[in-house]
């Protein structure tokens, strides 16, 4: 008898390579206006903006005991709008390209119902050119939500279009990429970090999505690049970009970035992590939303941000790398609410009906039973039989046609007392290293314009 449903109803890659989606129709009818309440001056995007066009002319079958009987239809990708309210963007999941995907946003919002999700950053001239094949890269579970799309690009009328197009598919959030900095996205195309350089033209991009979409939108950048990395032109850029647009959430990667001689992954690690310059904005900007990224790998450092006054905190590696453990305690010990008490069993259980309905959804081996079990690879993290789980996995995945068969093949590595555990609460470490951080802020930033006036008033 299998192991895999007997009991119970139950590697941050370094954006070096961006996928060029594919995309199939059109449904302008579909067009989503959820006005999330991520808190009240996040609205502020939707209440202060007004909708206008931007001109584009120019330019499987095992009978699972308690599970399979009832099988989740949400898990099935579609369109679906969904009409309702999600819960403020205290925790995230880092966009990762090659990481971030469908499969692995479905296993997110498995383990947590609350974080929010954002998918890998999607090229807008891919989904301009591609527009006959959107459903392959845009379409996502209902069940997803809340949930981001990060686009990239540096031409205004492809970013517009871009935008357009996506709206029809109910993403909760539009966020442009401004912290990449690979050679591929900063230097082909002079978007990702590079764009930092020039905050009017992000500015008016970001009023050019805003125009194209009915949801808030969002900048995701790094505290600086190359010698351009005082807290005064970081300023400059949140400044300028606030003023040209109606973005009111920036996501403050806290490193500044390096376009020349590092890699990504060095990107990630060398420059070193400037918290004092993320907590300075709250001071300086008390009406605009920030998200603290870099750094920060565990929950007692997620609430120690928060404690701090941090609007909002972003995870990417310790999210993939470890998910059970870090996302698993996200509702309950962040946003206070009860969390799902599935264990993993049951949570493969529910992934594997999924899994097996997507495989060959766009044509042989696309996906593959290897994207979809992607994801599941680092779900037993440090737990006895990992080691041995993930050599039957590279064995299995060499023949295996289902994730069904995947699953009934591998899983009598893990010890049923892993599978069928579910998450005790989690134990406190120590304050997350924000304390004091105040003493270190820089001084307030003074704009050109506040500047001028105390001038004047003199």
């Amino acid at each position: 008898m299998p192991r895999f449903g007997s009991r119970g109803s139950g590697v941050e890659v370094g954006g070096e390579e961006f996928t060029h989606a594919l995309f199939h129709e059109v449904m302008k009818s579909a067009v989503y206006t959820v006005y999330s309440v991520f808190i009240p001056r996040h609205l502020h995007n939707i209440a202060t903006h007004g909708k206008k066009t931007f001109d584009i002319l120019n330019g499987p079958s095992l009978q699972f005991k308690r599970f399979h009987s009832c099988m989740d239809e949400n898990l099935v990708c579609s369109r679906t709008t969904v009409d309702r309210k999600y819960s403020p963007q205290l925790f995230s999941i880092a966009p990762m390209m090659d990481w971030t995907d469908n499969h692995y946003r479905t296993l997110a919002r498995l383990i947590s119902k609350h974080a929010w999700l954002y998918t890998e950053m999607v090229v807008a001239e891919t989904i301009v050119h591609q527009s006959e094949n959107l459903d392959r890269f845009l379409a996502f579970s209902p069940i997803q939500h809340p949930v981001v799309l990060q686009i990239g690009g540096s031409n205004l009328t492809n970013l517009a279009k871009a935008a357009e197009l996506a709206n029809a598919y109910s993403y909760d959030e539009i966020n442009l990429n401004c912290g990449c900095p690979s050679g591929k996205v900063a230097g082909h195309g002079c978007f990702g970090a590079r764009l930092m350089f020039d905050p009017e033209f992000v500015g008016d991009a970001m009023s050019a999505i805003a125009s194209n979409c009915d949801v808030p939108v969002s900048v995701k950048c790094r505290i600086g690049v190359d010698d351009r990395d005082s807290y005064d032109e970081l300023c400059n850029f949140i400044h300028t970009v606030s003023s040209r647009s109606p973005t009111k959430h920036f996501i403050i990667h806290a490193r500044k970035a390096l376009l020349n001689g590092l890699s990504p992954a060095a990107n990630r690690k060398v420059p070193p992590l400037k918290y004092e310059y993320y907590f300075a904005l709250l001071r300086d900007f008390p009406e605009i939303c920030f998200t603290i990224n870099g750094g920060i790998t565990c929950i007692d450092q997620i609430n120690a941000a928060l404690r701090e006054g941090a609007n909002g905190v972003m995870v990417g590696r310790a999210a993939y790398n470890n998910p059970w453990n870090t996302l698993g305690h996200v509702d309950s010990e962040v946003y206070g609410a009860s969390s799902s008490n599935l264990s993993r069993r049951q949570i493969l259980e529910k992934y594997q009906m999924y899994g097996d309905s997507e495989l060959g959804k766009y044509g042989p081996s696309k996906p593959s039973v290897r994207q979809m079990v992607k994801p599941l690879l680092n779900l037993f993290h440090s737990e006895p039989g990992n080691g041995l789980w993930k050599r039957k996995a590279d064995t299995a995945l060499r023949h295996c046609t289902t994730i069904k068969s995947f699953l009934e093949e591998t899983l009598d590595a893990i010890p049923d007392s892993v599978l069928d555990s579910t998450l005790p609460r989690n134990p406190s470490i120590g304050e997350g290293g924000f304390a004091g951080i105040n003493s270190l802020l820089p001084p307030p930033y003074r704009s050109c314009e506040k500047q001028a006036l105390s001038i004047i008033g003199t």
